[in-house]
């Protein structure tokens, strides 16, 4: 096949990402653009060429965009996967939090332009957060990329600040988690006092804390009809886990803001773009709800043991082929046990064991091929 300039499918990339999450891209467009994409990396990123070879995968020899190689997210911990000289100056690094193996181990994806990566984030939080057009007052339980400037999610908080944000909008919390109750309470006081809708994005367990402490001093919220709430992340590695229909029942116990308006973000370090569980306004209960991607990515349950694609309604260990990763790898194996369906996914928890082998595989195999 015909390799596209990197000029000219960045453009085009950028040009369909830019009409909206929503916008159709069929199966064909999909396939060509992907192809070109893994075109363009192989030839490009050295150590996912050594991966792709030694998997017997070339822009020549695929056929379908099933059959890209996709990495493992822990390849992320292990090589710098980016098209290029890692060694120059990137627009932006992000990194995985880190892990108990200390913080050189940490997943990074480098990422030398934020076009693509920008273009993804505020495209689907529109289309999901603000699909009214609205421009509502954002309280942020995530810290400022100013404090965490190697985070995805402070960067992305940041983006839907400055895009988005009304005047009033503000950051509460701080880089180690601590919240800022007393400037929260007030913010979400004037708010109720205007009657000015507000957006509050944060992660889950932040939320947890948050109403915790709104119970402990039996205060409650009733904000103006039309605010809204992303909460984003779970509990992994937390002494405490609650249901998502628990926090939802918080939030309109607390804050006043009903299921319908509350709207679940699930995004990895190692991806460029975002999958929701609804929209605001309109999100079904927390029970029936399934995330969806972009027009841009795909999303496949694979046999945890061959990597192989199952039919919709198998569990499997999830695949996310994002064109939004242009400069990276579009082709990701999580270690997240899923099932899909035509209309989206639902994650059932972490692989483990005999469930990641055939990622362990991978990521043996991508080890191989850039220590030879």
């Amino acid at each position: 096949m015909t390799t596209a300039a990197p000029d000219d499918l960045h453009a085009e990339l950028l040009s369909r990402i830019s009409m909206g999450p929503g916008t159709a891209m069929d199966d064909g467009e999909f396939d060509r653009l992907a192809r070109a994409v893994f075109a363009h990396q192989y030839a490009c990123n050295q150590p996912y060429r050594l991966f792709c070879d030694r998997r017997g995968a070339t822009p020549d020899s695929i056929s379908h965009w099933g059959d890209i190689p996709a990495v493992p997210t822990d390849a992320f911990k292990a090589a710098a996967l980016v098209c290029g000289d890692a060694g120059v100056e990137m627009a932006a690094v992000f990194r995985t939090s880190g892990t108990t193996a200390g913080p050189e181990r940490r997943g990074t994806h480098h990422v030398p332009d934020l076009a693509l990566y920008d273009a993804a984030l505020r495209a689907g939080f529109a289309a999901h957060l603000l699909p009214d057009g609205a421009r509502p007052r954002v309280i942020s339980l995530v810290p400022p990329p100013s404090a965490l400037p190697d985070s995805s999610l402070s960067h992305m908080a940041g983006a839907v600040m400055a895009d988005f944000g009304s005047e009033g909008s503000g950051w509460f919390v701080s880089p180690d988690g601590g919240i800022d109750h007393v400037g929260l309470g007030d913010a979400l006081h004037a708010a109720e006092r205007d009657g000015e809708p507000v957006c509050i994005v944060g992660t889950a367990f932040a939320f947890v804390h948050w109403l915790d402490a709104l119970r402990e001093a039996g205060t409650r919220h009733r904000l103006p009809p039309g605010s809204r709430l992303m909460d984003t992340g779970g509990f992994k590695g937390r002494s405490r886990e609650v249901t998502r229909q628990e926090l939802y029942a918080g939030f309109d116990e607390l804050l006043g803001i009903p299921y319908a308006w509350c709207v679940n973000e699930y995004g990895m370090t190692e991806m460029s773009s975002q999958f929701y569980d609804g929209v605001a306004g309109a999100a079904l209960p927390p029970s029936e709800r399934l995330h969806v991607g972009p027009a841009w990515v795909r999303t496949q349950a694979t046999d945890p043991e061959t990597l192989k694609p199952l039919p919709h309604g198998e569990t499997g260990v999830l695949r996310h082929v994002d064109l939004a990763n242009l400069h990276s790898v579009a082709a990701i194996q999580t270690a997240d046990l899923g099932i899909t369906s035509p209309e989206g996914f639902r994650v059932l928890g972490r692989a483990r064991g005999a469930e990641a082998r055939g990622c362990s595989i991978a990521m043996d195999d991508l080890l191989s091929a850039i220590n030879r």
